[in-house]
C-alpha cells in the first residue's frame, strides 16, 4: 500500500498480506475500507514492514483505502516509531 509519495518517483509502501498476522502493528483491511477497487479477501497492513520503490516499477493499483484506513495505517506506523 502506498503511504506517500516523495520529491522525484519514490513512494514509501507498506505491506500488505492475506496471511494471518494478528500482531499488535497489523492494520486489518476489508473491502469496506476501499473507495474503489479492492482485495479478493480480508486482509492486514503491515506498517511495521515498509519499503520504498520507484513508482514506475508499480505493475497494477488494486484500488483505493479510504482517507480514514490510511490515516490509521499511518498512526499505527508513527506509534512503531516513538516506541522506547
Amino acid at each position: 500500500m502506498v503511504l506517500t509519495t516523495l520529491k522525484g518517483n519514490d513512494v514509501i509502501l507498506s505491506q500488505i498480506t492475506s496471511q494471518a498476522k494478528f500482531d499488535s502493528y497489523s492494520v486489518p483491511l476489508d473491502q469496506a475500507d476501499f473507495t474503489s477497487g479492492g482485495l479478493s479477501q480480508s486482509s492486514r497492513i503491515r506498517p511495521n514492514r515498509l519499503f520504498t520503490a520507484d513508482e514506475e516499477i508499480i505493475v497494477y493499483r488494486a484500488g483505493h483505502v479510504s482517507e480514514a484506513k490510511l490515516n490509521e495505517a499511518l498512526d499505527r506506523l508513527i506509534l512503531i516509531l516513538r516506541q522506547p
